[in-house]
């Protein structure tokens, strides 16, 4: 770790470093749940967890609601030497229309993998069970999925997860991890941390299209509507270059549904007052759409689909890091951008 670019933030760094650590790949997450169950409780505020969602509020609890997945990338064990990409497999698909970024990308990434180091872990306890090399991967249209061999990892029986073998990254300018979404959760801990007092919903299965519905049923469970709720999330650009253009990235709508427009402009305004430069993801893919021949899509957001199925009565905006290399082991993310997004977030601590 650089200390000299990370010495303001080496609390933060030090928990995202043991976060990245813990597994917690798609449809996999008890074992990372407890591990962020335990790190919550630590502190004054109300930890509860609920089917596919861990809810931590603070003594203001509707001041803000906050929410990022904590759901990583990986593979299960479907057959003999046969390791699936654990969102995609046939059970998590329901909620997958195939025209998310994840599975737009699918094809392209199957090599990208090969030699990545692995380790498998028991579903439910996170028990380590043992490491190996991801030797060859490919897409199969015949089941939609990318198909992967592992090496030293043959005596796994079906259902086992596997996550890549991740660290922390730290560079004078830079981090790099699977930031995807570990990055989210760490900022949240970090808030509470410090005196954030609103609530906090940490979300299985995003992956695969779920998450918003384990949200959606929290908050009916409740009898809670908002329009202040603030989804956080890393942002995929296609170059270093592209992603240091903006510091945050912010949001008018998805694919699915307007955002909260009032909400949208307090923090665009936040950003403005900070000092924090920041541009609107869906006019930067639109503008896209228009210089490339091939269709860009908006993609569809846990928070777009909160939008639709409550007709508005849940909703609210995004804020999202910049990030390339997304969806690997590799995804990196600038320091500068980080501590914007805690700088902003930190102006919600009374």
């Amino acid at each position: 770790m650089s200390t000299a670019a990370s010495s303001d933030l080496s609390d933060f760094l030090e928990l995202l470093q043991n976060l990245v650590r813990e597994p917690s790949v798609v449809g996999t997450e008890d074992s990372f749940f407890r591990v962020l169950r335990r790190e919550l409780e630590e502190i004054d505020i109300h930890v509860e967890r609920h089917h596919g969602v861990l809810v931590a509020r603070g003594s203001e609890p509707e001041s803000l609601v906050l929410s990022a997945h904590i759901d990583r990338h990986g593979l299960l064990c479907t057959g003999p030497n046969e390791f699936q990409y654990a969102a995609f497999i046939a059970g998590n698909r329901g909620e997958l229309t195939g025209d998310s970024v994840s599975e737009q990308m699918m094809a392209s990434i199957a090599d990208r993998f090969t030699g990545q180091r692995v380790q498998a872990h028991l579903p439910y306890t996170g028990t380590y069970l043992g490491q190996g090399v991801i030797s060859n991967g490919y897409h199969c249209e015949k089941r939609h999925n990318l198909i992967f061999e592992i090496d030293g990892l043959d005596f796994l029986q079906p259902g086992a997860p596997v996550s890549f073998l991740d660290r922390l990254q730290v560079t004078e300018t830079h981090i790099s991890a699977q930031l995807d979404n570990v990055l989210s959760v760490a900022l949240i801990v970090h808030l509470f941390r410090n005196g954030f007092q609103g609530t906090a919903l940490l979300t299985a299965q995003e992956e695969a299209g779920r998450s918003w519905r384990y949200a959606l049923s929290w908050f009916q469970r409740e009898s809670i509507t908002t329009r202040r709720l603030l989804v956080l999330d890393t942002s995929p650009y296609p170059s270093p270059e592209a992603a240091a253009e903006q510091q945050l990235v912010l949001r008018k709508k998805d694919a699915t549904a307007p955002f909260d427009p009032a909400f949208t402009a307090e923090i665009t305004r936040i950003c403005e007052r900070l000092g924090i430069s920041y541009s609107y993801k869906d006019e930067w893919l639109e503008a896209r759409h228009i210089d490339l021949s091939k269709p860009v899509p908006l993609g569809r957001t846990e928070l777009g689909r909160l939008v639709a199925a409550t007709g508005g009565a849940i909703s609210g905006t995004t804020l999202q890091i910049p990030t390339t290399g997304y969806h690997t082991a590799s995804e990196t993310a600038s320091l500068d951008s980080v501590r914007a997004a805690l700088r902003l977030l930190g102006s919600y601590i009374p």
